[in-house]
């Protein structure tokens, strides 16, 4: 018999239960008659997602796979597919966060769609290597989107851009280890939504939409959860993102 848990069971789970933080890995490729341990890093992160699949199968947890894997989340862990969404992320605890949020062009599309993807919870691995292939997890988090997403020097929300055009929304440095950040992670849902709408006005392959997509949002995300939201100008709150924190 499968167990329901909602994304902060499981995140409590892994740390206070299997203790996930004092653990060690490995990873292992078999060919024929020859067995390795894998000593890259850049392939831990994809797996990482596969063993979460592996852990909710092994302890009798509820879950689905999205179909759609271009957006979030990975994974359902309700029969109510907009609650308790899942999206699984891993990077390399030795350096900054390297994943993507989502493709911003089909994102800012989806939200308006299905406004309960924003509250989509992300499950974070800070994972480690060693010279020797052991792998360990050294840092875990369960985070709202906003809550690892920035703005930048030239956009209001951090992006990949090139070759003249916006595609990945690029995640935030949202933790120190007592560096100073210079651009803090956004406050709220709302901000994050002004930093969308106003990146979506600068974006000239999404600016046709751009003069209604506010309003589509604010009445997509009221009419869902029957509760108000209301989406700030960028210009009215962008200096809480942008100022320095010494100044």
């Amino acid at each position: 018999m499968t167990t329901t848990l909602t994304p902060q069971e499981v995140y409590e789970k892994l740390l206070n239960e299997d203790k996930i933080l004092t653990l060690q890995g490995r990873i292992q490729f078999t060919l024929g008659d020859v067995n390795i341990i894998v000593k890259q890093k850049d392939v831990v992160g994809n797996i990482i997602q596969e063993w979460l699949e592996g852990w909710l199968t092994n302890r009798n947890i509820a879950f689905s796979r999205n179909e759609n894997t271009q957006m979030p989340p990975d994974l359902f862990l309700n029969e109510d597919k907009t609650k308790d969404l899942l999206e699984v992320k891993a990077f390399n605890r030795s350096a900054s966060p390297g994943f993507d949020i989502a493709d911003f062009k089909a994102y800012q599309k989806e939200i308006v769609t299905h406004p309960y993807m924003l509250h989509a919870k992300y499950i974070i691995f800070g994972y480690g290597m060693s010279d020797e292939g052991v792998v360990t997890i050294r840092s875990l988090w369960l985070k709202n989107v906003w809550e690892i997403c920035r703005t930048s020097e030239k956009w209001p929300i951090n992006v990949q851009f090139k070759n003249n055009m916006v595609h990945k929304i690029r995640p935030a440095q949202w933790f120190s280890d007592g560096q100073r950040i210079k651009y803090p992670t956004f406050k709220t849902l709302e901000h994050y939504l002004a930093a969308i709408e106003e990146t979506i006005y600068k974006n000239p392959y999404t600016r046709d939409v751009a003069s209604s997509w506010r309003d589509e949002m604010e009445k997509s995300y009221n009419k869902f959860y029957n509760t108000h939201i209301q989406i700030p100008r960028w210009n009215d709150i962008k200096d809480e993102y942008t100022k320095s924190k010494n100044e």
